[in-house]
């Protein structure tokens, strides 16, 4: 077991430690927080790449029948990259965090310790508990609880990873200064397509192919289903809802902003034809006005 989880133990942080030796020498201007926070973000694409190949797998394997459907991957994949990645983003999180209050010049930050590990959870309280519940329930429902059945919604658990490419895209054209360029609009409007596709819209996808599976209406789904399940999937699409409207605001922003930018600027008024030519006939261009 621990030779299996060493697998993702050692690929991610690897990728984040090679990435924070290459991208300095890149980009010799960055500060440390850059360079921690793009770090973060590639490695947090590639294993997004990985985990939504291996959805893509499954789900398209198993669609005949949902519940006794079996691939190796969904639980192979979780055993050997979703947990070892959970726990190692967790710490790429904390040192990205450590790194851009130190940046900034907070006292506190010249060295870590149970105050800058408090204030970074703090922070970040729900994508650490987050993290934190896909540890202790994800893991123990796919090992142990499931009875080897419903592989196709494990395997649609790792699509919801699909819109992660895509918010990571968008951080680091804003930290190489091209979030005015084509390709962050575009990417923008990618975040918020996927993102409401794989994270919220799935949801009620699964339980149409639950009730479809058992020859019942999407409503009578949940009462079909255990409590448990409902609370846990409810616990799981709640966090998106609200991360979702959070990018809604923040792209309607930025559209106002595009806008206003877009918009021809003010011309003063012409002087009048007969007006003379002194000082005292030009219009006043006080901030006032």
């Amino acid at each position: 077991m621990l030779q299996v989880l060493a697998c993702g133990a050692v690929v991610f942080p690897g990728l984040f430690f090679a990435f924070r030796r290459i991208l300095p020498r890149v980009f010799p201007h960055w500060s440390d927080a850059d360079v921690v926070l793009v770090s973060e973000r590639l490695v947090s694409s590639i294993h997004a790449v990985m985990a939504t190949t291996a959805g893509i797998i499954v789900v398209s394997s198993c669609r005949d029948n949902v519940i006794h459907s079996r691939h190796w991957l969904a639980t192979y994949f979780v055993i050997r990259y979703g947990v070892p990645y959970m726990a190692y983003d967790l710490l790429a999180m904390y040192l990205s965090h450590y790194h851009r209050f130190r940046v900034k010049g907070h006292k506190e930050y010249m060295q870590h310790s149970l105050q800058t590990v408090n204030s970074f959870v703090r922070r970040e309280l729900l994508l650490v508990l987050h993290h934190i519940a896909l540890l202790t329930v994800l893991l123990p429902v796919t090992l142990f609880f499931r009875n080897g059945k419903g592989d196709f919604f494990v395997g649609c658990l790792f699509l919801t990873e699909l819109s992660t490419p895509f918010v990571s895209l968008g951080k680091i054209l804003i930290q190489l200064g091209l979030q005015e360029c084509w390709l962050h609009k575009l990417n923008g409007g990618m975040v918020l397509l996927t993102f409401f596709m794989c994270r919220i819209a799935l949801f009620p996808y699964m339980y149409w192919m639950y009730g479809r599976h058992y020859g019942i209406p999407l409503y009578a789904v949940p009462p079909h289903l255990p409590l448990s399940a409902n609370l846990g999937n409810c616990c799981i699409l709640a966090p998106q809802v609200y991360w979702f409207v959070l990018l809604c605001r923040k792209g309607y922003r930025l559209y106002q902003r595009s806008r206003r930018s877009a918009s021809p600027p003010k011309v003063a008024p012409a002087l009048p034809t007969d007006a003379p030519a002194g000082g005292d006939a030009v219009p006043s261009t006080s901030k006032n006005e």
